[in-house]
């Protein structure tokens, strides 16, 4: 049986565990500089703190510090070299953890697939990034059986579960060992997959620096402390949902992991797992604040909730503010490509209901115009994010890369290095105390219950369909889910719009969350002068639709 399987029953030395901490120069007084560091760090500290649980089962830090560092010389073990990548495709469990912390122990880059993603997905990004080796379920593993066969650079495929013979293609364990390579904090560590206003998902590649550094900054802000307990609600996919485990491991808390089915089930879990912090993005908690019911456990445990990825609603807030009162609300704002930006500390809620927030700890954030000088209070200009949280850039795009990460503004003449900064393409203003206040998107992404979605992913479905002439896919205000997806198109010739059509083959080909909501038909479709269809006139015609709509 490999050491990440369910049910391992390997013991774990912590004497051993307490050499190999200070075999790689960690101590009390020495702070991690490498992302599994975050977890080997505590175990020399807190051996028998409680660090990670899975529903009634857990694993201190010693148990989790052992398996990590077997599962990381499992793959070197296999010849895996420095750098190359390893993707887990599970739902939240102990192997997803040991295979994310693993991989970066070992010197690889790990690369978190949302497990809602459907078969084509998964292979773009396996293919994308050139995955070598990738961790699933027997059962998930069944429906991607053919798309791995166009996975080039795929090697293995290691199994949580399940008889790897029993598939056709090479699924296998984990057998050898090896010596994990060396590694710096500026090495790669991550590859999330973020989409972008045009193509197909984009990966965005992290360093230890950049993960290391969000975990100290947020979990500084948050005010995180080693009795913790902090519900993982969130696909590890997402930066914010990896971060929740990351700013654990940094102080020492425990993350509770969870895949639930029913808003409902969140509540019963924090009330009965104790749950001091948690995560959501707005979607989730327009939901959680929905219901009529909340246990006083609730209520007494959580210190303080979290939201990120889009606008709360002002009405949600308080009710969950009314609901859950000794509980501290933390409005955020960040991207992908800086992990984190901004966050609203709780005592400006009342003053500042419409704000950003200030810069978090350890980043600089910038408003500039268009020649990239700063603006003044209240005048609109880009976000500009600089510090050790900036990405390393986009994987295999290097054009979008040098759009998006670009020399940092009013850097001192005369240095050797020029400094990179993340150009968000977000408008904001910044008012004279330094809040920061949204004020629009310059790219067409679509936001909605929490996901960045590519329009043009859901339109190559509905064109490949042939249920249309034309198609364009918007995002919509939506009081629920941010923004809902709205497909506006022509008619096929000869044949009318069929819309309930147009759903079913996005329903086919598309996970949930990028299924459109609704399907508008047109004569035509307006051109701007450039000759392209004018998403931003349709936008704004529409834009009172989901609040008009029965």
């Amino acid at each position: 049986m490999p050491p990440f399987a369910p049910g391992y029953a390997g013991g774990v030395d912590r004497v051993a565990i307490l050499a190999m901490s200070r075999a790689a120069g960690i101590g009390v007084k020495v702070p991690p500089m490498l992302l599994h560091e975050l977890i080997t760090s505590t175990a020399a500290r807190r051996p028998d703190a409680d660090a990670v649980q899975f529903r009634d089962e857990v694993w201190d830090y010693a148990t989790l510090a052992a398996r990590v560092d077997e599962f990381a010389r499992a793959l070197t073990g296999l010849g895996l070299q420095r750098s190359e990548r390893v993707a887990t495709y599970l739902d939240k469990r102990f192997e997803c953890v040991l295979a994310t912390f693993g991989a970066a122990a070992a010197g690889c880059v790990f690369v978190p697939v949302n497990p809602v993603l459907r078969p084509p997905q998964v292979r773009h990004i396996l293919t994308d990034c050139n995955v070598r080796i990738l961790v699933t379920s027997s059962g998930r593993l069944d429906g991607l059986a053919g798309a791995l066969a166009d996975c080039p650079d795929l090697r293995w495929v290691i199994l949580t579960d399940g008889d790897p013979a029993s598939f056709d293609i090479a699924g296998v364990t984990v057998v050898g060992w090896g010596a994990p390579h060396r590694v710096i904090d500026t090495d790669m560590a991550a590859i999330l997959y973020t989409s972008g206003s045009t193509g197909r998902p984009r990966g965005v590649v992290l360093s230890h620096r950049n993960m290391v550094a969000g975990a100290v900054s947020v979990s500084t802000y948050l005010e995180n402390a080693p009795d913790d307990r902090i519900l993982c609600v969130l696909p590890f996919s997402f930066d914010a949902g990896f971060s929740q485990m990351t700013t654990a491991f940094h102080v020492g808390a425990c993350a509770v992991l969870m895949n639930y089915l029913l808003p409902g089930d969140v509540v019963k879990a924090v009330a009965a797992q104790r749950i001091t912090g948690l995560g959501g993005v707005p979607p989730l908690w327009n939901q959680l604040a929905a219901l009529d019911w909340w246990p006083a456990e609730a209520a007494g445990t959580l210190r303080y909730f979290t939201s990120t990825g889009g606008h709360m609603p002002r009405a949600t807030l308080d009710r969950l503010r009314a609901v859950l009162p000794d509980a501290k609300p933390y409005l955020m704002y960040g991207l992908t490509e800086a992990f984190r930006s901004t966050y609203l500390p709780p005592s400006e809620i009342d003053r500042r209901p419409d704000s950003m927030g200030r810069a978090i700890p350890n980043a600089e954030i910038l408003v500039v115009d268009e020649n990239g000088d700063p603006c003044g209070p209240n005048e609109p200009g880009e976000l500009v994010h600089r510090g050790a949280l900036v990405s390393l850039g986009y994987w295999n795009d290097p054009e979008r890369t040098a759009e998006r990460f670009r020399p940092a503004p009013g850097q001192i003449p005369g240095l050797p290095i020029t400094e990179y900064a993340v150009w968000s393409g977000d408008t904001v203003r910044r008012d004279e105390d330094g809040f920061f206040y949204f004020v629009g998107r310059r790219d067409e992404m679509i936001k909605s219950s929490g996901y960045r979605i590519s329009p043009t992913e859901i339109e190559e479905v509905v064109y490949s369909s042939g249920t249309v002439a034309e198609a364009v896919a918007l995002g919509v205000a939506h009081p629920m889910l941010g923004q809902g997806i709205v497909v506006v198109a022509t008619a096929p010739a000869g044949r009318p719009l069929d819309g309930e059509a147009v759903i079913a083959a996005c329903r086919a080909a598309l996970p949930q969350f990028m299924v459109p909501h609704a399907v508008i038909a047109r004569d035509v479709l307006e051109r701007n002068p450039n000759g392209k269809i004018d998403r931003r006139k349709l936008a704004d015609e529409l834009a009172g639709f989901f609040e008009e709509a029965p």
